[in-house]
């Protein structure tokens, strides 16, 4: 690249900086810059689109088209060449453009006597907001040079519609992060919740994207990377010397970037062009970013990512815009992030409101966290960390997956309407929390909380469950960075049997693997993780971590009863080898002269089809079973739940999978198998019904659903129900629903 290049380019931007310096409303900029970028690339044309909404571009500002198509003039993304740069954000350089692949002409713009045409995303941080467009008569390609030119301007253009320079009242032009936005995502935890915005990582504001003096950004460029590349070897070796693994293996990747020539040569490149030390860094963020939506392969998106966050890291050292904004959180904060880890999580505990998250699973680390602390949480709401600032209002929907950000007077009436329903309804369920779950026919159902947390504990009386029919365990082990030691685990469990207050507490072993990933333990590269080497398969093939645990539960329990489920059991000899190990335990806690269970249960979650069939043999020996409903749905139907495309494809209520249900229940009352059902399922009216109607005499559910299922259930007659439900069968309907939910209209 030529001097003589390099310096028109900052002879064009030191033009614009001056442009945008004088006052004057967005209009008449942006009609200045687009006669500047003409004058100065020596274009007949050069013309900006902004989107007025997300599916349509606006021609906002030309010089060289009918100036009264401005306004006029507009584009759905993919239509047209403009179209299809905003859709692929990929640049489109054509000799030849009515002859182009996908040429739209608008008679309206008067540029069918232009042939040539340059198109440039106008982007930041990944997120395309229009297209920059070049046109002359001569028929010919742009040159890698002017292309380039073009790109920096885009990323001048770019960060000055952040900040609001080209604000005025045209839709295409009104200013950002001031309209109302909805965010349709996925279900993380039920709940509803009204608060405003705190950005897990507060974004940095880029103010002075022109360099004044290229050479001075260039040592402020190095001087930063110089200290980045320090701090990262530092968080290396502290990483490498504590064991954890998993964050040794992302701090080889960071230094791997912070060290890469290319990343440093094109962000000098870019200052050298007339660009800020900090607008080149999110120059290649943004080129990164774009990338990231095209890309498909998990291990490359894990790296683009990594690339990402190491360029956040290198704004906020050149910004000195830290973590630490000086900001204050507000008193009803609504976490938002791209994602969050359970201990970063557990730091803000129950002091959120909700959590609305941009990627996260059903599954995920957050996603178990947030229902320990009933936390209604959105996944997978794209884009808006880049849209929301910090104190935005938003009301967060966790039962339909939606986020509404800066939500207008018509929709926050609706919600807090939903929320005052939502406050009457627990008025009603507290008025029956001591009395028991029993239906009209007189059945009896015992309905316990699930938990994995001490802070989950103080719900036990608070929502009048009988138990804890399942406490995660592993919980204790995903919020530590190294193994736990025995006694900690001892002294945790006795504080949870402590809070029981004598009520029965089920304690689930290790369930690792599939989606819960240990940071200290090497992750295994399984092409399908949930089918994978986890939970009960990893405590046997490494027993030591297992033996371990259930020393500490041994202890815990102090001569107390104790209650004990493996999970994930598939077949007779895992469960009778797992309890082996127990056995073991418990005599080697005699010899030592500790103190063991007064009473002992050992049981075993079904999660696996093949469990259901196991020798009688099975069912005599285990003292009681827990389906765990969310992983047998998804193995029952071939239906991986962290797949947005199938997971809600099946209906728990279809009749297979019930008449599937009825034969466990029909198995476990020949043996006298105590039998519970426990998953998000069972916390859910209509479906916990059901199932108390198929035979099951337990439910375990979160603290929240308890209410709501006891008031269900102490409506009905359960033999009515079960009626319909075989009724409806027999008909050879696909679904149970229709039918159920006609006769609870019924009774109502």
């Amino acid at each position: 690249m030529t001097e003589t290049t390099e310096s028109e380019s900052r002879k064009l931007l030191g033009r614009l900086r001056n442009a945008m310096a004088e006052e004057s409303a967005g209009q008449t900029r942006l009609d200045k810059i687009t006669h500047l970028i003409a004058d100065s690339i020596g274009t007949e044309v050069c013309s900006i689109y902004l989107f007025r909404d997300d599916e349509t571009l606006e021609l906002c500002a030309t010089e060289g088209l009918n100036p009264e198509s401005v306004h006029q003039t507009r584009l759905k993304l993919g239509e047209g060449l403009v179209g299809r740069v905003a859709r692929t954000g990929l640049v489109l350089n054509e000799a030849d453009a009515p002859s182009a692949k996908g040429f739209r002409y608008m008679p309206e713009t008067g540029e069918e006597i232009y042939s040539s045409f340059l198109g440039v995303p106008v982007q930041r941080l990944g997120e395309t907001l229009g297209v920059l467009v070049v046109q002359s008569k001569q028929a010919r390609t742009f040159s890698a040079d002017e292309v380039y030119a073009l790109e920096v301007v885009a990323m001048v253009l770019a960060e000055m519609t952040e900040l609001g320079a080209f604000a005025g009242d045209n839709a295409a032009m009104g200013a950002r992060h001031q309209q109302s936005e909805m965010f349709r995502g996925g279900t993380g935890q039920e709940g509803a919740a009204e608060g405003h915005v705190w950005l897990h990582e507060p974004r940095v504001v880029i103010t002075n994207p022109i360099a004044e003096d290229p050479h001075k950004e260039l040592e402020r460029l190095r001087t930063a990377v110089d200290q980045l590349r320090i701090s990262v070897d530092q968080l290396l070796e502290g990483a490498s010397t504590s064991g954890d693994t998993e964050q040794v293996e992302v701090l080889e990747a960071y230094r791997m970037f912070a060290n890469s020539k290319g990343w440093a040569r094109r962000m000098e490149e870019d200052i050298s062009r007339g660009l800020s030390a900090e607008a080149a860094v999110e120059k290649e963020q943004s080129t990164a970013r774009a990338r990231l939506s095209q890309v498909n392969d998990a291990y490359l998106r894990e790296r683009l990512h990594d690339l990402d966050d190491l360029s956040n890291r290198l704004l906020r050292i050149l910004t000195g815009q830290g973590s630490e904004t000086g900001a204050e959180m507000p008193a009803d904060p609504i976490l938002i992030a791209r994602n969050i880890g359970p201990a970063e999580l557990l730091d803000y505990g129950r002091s959120l409101k909700g959590i609305v998250l941009e990627e996260g699973s059903v599954g995920s680390h957050a996603a178990i966290v947030a229902r320990a602390l009933a936390i209604p949480l959105v996944i997978h709401a794209e884009r808006i960390t880049t849209e929301a600032l910090n104190g935005d209002h938003i009301m967060v929907d966790g039962d339909q997956g939606i986020a509404h950000l800066r939500p207008d007077d018509t929709v926050v009436a609706a919600f807090r309407d939903k929320i005052a329903m939502q406050a009457q309804a627990l008025e009603r369920y507290d008025s029956i929390r001591g009395e028991p779950a029993q239906s009209k026919c007189g059945k009896v159902i015992a309905l316990h909380m699930n938990a994995g947390l001490m802070a989950d504990l103080p719900s036990l009386d608070g929502s009048g469950a009988e138990g804890v029919g399942l406490f995660r365990t592993e919980l204790q082990f995903l919020v530590r960075n190294k193994m736990p030691k025995r006694t900690e685990l001892a002294a945790l469990y006795a504080r949870v049997l402590d809070a029981a207050n004598g009520k029965r507490v089920v304690f689930r072993t290790l369930d690792i693997g599939s989606d819960k990933v240990l940071p200290y333990m090497k992750p295994n590269d399984e092409p399908n993780p949930a089918l994978g080497w986890r939970a009960i398969r990893v405590g046997l093939d490494k027993p030591g971590v297992m033996r371990m645990q259930l020393q500490a539960l041994i202890r815990a329990a102090n001569g107390r009863p104790l209650t004990i489920m493996f999970p994930f059991v598939a077949q007779y000899e895992e469960f009778t080898a797992a309890k082996a190990e127990m056995e073991k335990a418990i005599e080697r806690e005699r010899i030592l002269g500790h103190k063991t269970p007064s009473k002992l249960e050992i049981g075993a979650m079904l999660e696996t089809p093949s469990l259901a069939y196991a020798p009688n043999r099975f069912y005599d020996e285990v003292e009681f079973l827990s389906i765990g409903g969310n992983d047998l749905k998804q193995f029952f139907f071939a239906a991986d739940r962290e797949n947005e495309r199938v997971r809600r494809r099946y209906d728990t209520l279809n009749v297979s999978f019930l008449t599937f249900l009825e034969q466990i229940t029909k198995r476990c009352e020949a043996s006298n198998t105590p039998l519970s059902f426990c998953g998000e399922d069972a916390g859910r009216p209509i479906e916990a019904a059901c199932f108390a109607a198929l035979g099951f005499k337990m439910l375990s559910m979160r603290p929240a659903s308890i209410g709501p299922v006891k008031h269900m259930l102490r409506r009905l007659n359960l033999d009515e129900l079960r009626e319909v439900i075989h009724e409806a069968g027999a008909r050879g309907e696909q679904s149970v629903r229709p039918a159920v939910m006609d006769y609870l209209r019924k009774i109502d």
